[in-house]
């Protein structure tokens, strides 16, 4: 499609967004007609109680899953309805992601994490270790890039997860829950990181039930039963 210029300061548009499941002999509607225009450079929370309708929504912006209907526009390609395979590479080349359990490979070092997206994107040996190398520096774990997941504390795996997220330079940065697993004080450690990323020009859009995790965004979009309840500046 055609990106008229008034888009191009968006990373992100979702259009009339409507997911619906089918679930044995039921619909249930998990998104109803959503549609939000996420700034580049922005940095929004998405709140709401338990089936609101926000991991929905998180897995539509990051190319896990399709609307039923409704457009989802990322940097100005309309990916609603891309197939599986262009969708992969979607999200391997413009997606970075941050979960609440972390999901680093046991097995791997602190590089080797950060460098699995360059892998898998083919980055060769010697600029994909570079590239690890200057990640985990940014996060504060230059001197961890030989240990293993089990040999971090939860804040540190956390960290190398926000540098894995950022190895393909994503044009968005995903949170879910970035800090469900870690104590209060860790936790904030990795908002006050998180926010940084923002400061230097990373849009990002971050799941959270915690309204002092929410009031490190710019945005807080508050979702209920589907539909968009309110959108109101977090108090940062």
């Amino acid at each position: 499609m055609n990106t008229p210029a008034s888009e191009n300061a968006l990373t992100a548009q979702i259009v009339d967004l409507r997911k619906v499941y089918h679930m044995d002999s039921q619909y249930v509607t998990a998104l109803d007609g959503i549609t939000v225009s996420f700034e580049r450079g922005s940095f929004w929370a998405i709140m709401g109680p338990s089936g609101s309708g926000k991991s929905t929504m998180l897995n539509l912006l990051g190319c896990l899953d399709r609307p039923t209907s409704g457009q989802y526009i990322l940097e100005g390609q309309d990916v609603s309805s891309l197939d599986d395979d262009a969708l992969s590479e979607i999200r391997l080349k413009r997606v970075g992601f941050i979960f609440q359990s972390f999901n680093l490979i046991p097995q791997l070092t602190v590089r080797e994490n950060i460098e699995l997206p360059l892998y898998y994107l083919g980055w060769d040996p010697g600029s994909s270790a570079e590239r690890a190398r200057e990640l985990a520096a940014k996060v504060g774990l230059e001197k961890r890039l030989a240990h293993r997941p089990s040999e971090l504390s939860g804040g540190e795996q956390q960290r190398v997860a926000v540098a894995r997220a950022l190895a393909n330079d994503p044009a968005i940065l995903l949170a879910d829950e970035p800090t469900g697993n870690l104590d209060t004080a860790t936790g904030e450690e990795i908002m006050r990181l998180i926010a940084e990323l923002n400061e230097q020009g990373k849009t990002i859009i971050m799941v959270t039930h915690e309204a002092h995790i929410a009031a490190f965004a710019k945005r807080c979009l508050h979702l209920r039963d589907g539909i968009v309840e309110r959108i109101e500046r977090a108090d940062r």
